[in-house]
């Protein structure tokens, strides 16, 4: 895509982490937190190209895991596993579609978390699992899944109103009309 493409994603994966951490009315409601960076990787692998997709799991994976209990750099390899199964059958996804940006929302904020657990697991952490943190991936799946349409609306909103579109005019305007034949 754009280099202003790419800055966009980044400023909103910062945005996202920073309000995540920062704004805890949701999580004290919910009794779960919201995360939004797999929503935004879903936007960034239909919108953008590969290399966005790697530096948003790259660098927001490692913002959220610096503002949490995770041990620094968990969330990368979840978030880029979901960026580039969404990035490899992107031409088969009708991305302006609401339902099927809710539902790589939901299944995209669904894996990324058991990614992580699965991960920690292996590592030789022991994370706390319970009958609560079935609620928990719940709330976030169904947050992901809510957020994304959210976050698709919020990107093509920026892209019109601080991108720059290219005008193509053509030489014929529509109401000129053509005569052909002999006179």
């Amino acid at each position: 895509m754009n280099l202003f493409n790419s800055i966009l994603i980044l400023a909103g994966a910062f945005l996202a982490v920073f309000g995540e951490a920062v704004f805890s009315l949701p999580r004290h409601w919910l009794g779960a937190q919201v995360d939004l960076l797999p929503a935004l990787t879903v936007y960034a692998a239909l919108n953008a190209d590969i290399a966005t997709v790697s530096l948003l799991a790259v660098v927001g994976g490692s913002w959220f895991d610096s503002l949490s209990a995770n041990p620094l750099g968990v969330s990368i390899l979840p978030l880029f596993a979901v960026g580039f199964l969404v990035f490899f059958r992107r031409d088969l996804i009708l991305r302006d579609m609401p339902f099927a940006q809710i539902v790589l929302g939901a299944a995209a904020s669904a894996a990324a978390p058991l990614l992580t657990v699965l991960l920690l697991l292996t590592g030789g952490q022991q994370p706390l699992l319970g009958w609560g943190s079935l609620w928990q991936w719940l709330v976030m799946t169904a947050g992901g899944a809510v957020a994304t349409p959210v976050i698709f609306g919020l990107f093509d909103w920026c892209h019109h109103a601080l991108g720059y579109q290219r005008r193509s005019e053509t030489t014929f305007r529509p109401d000129r009309e053509i005569l052909r034949g002999r006179k």
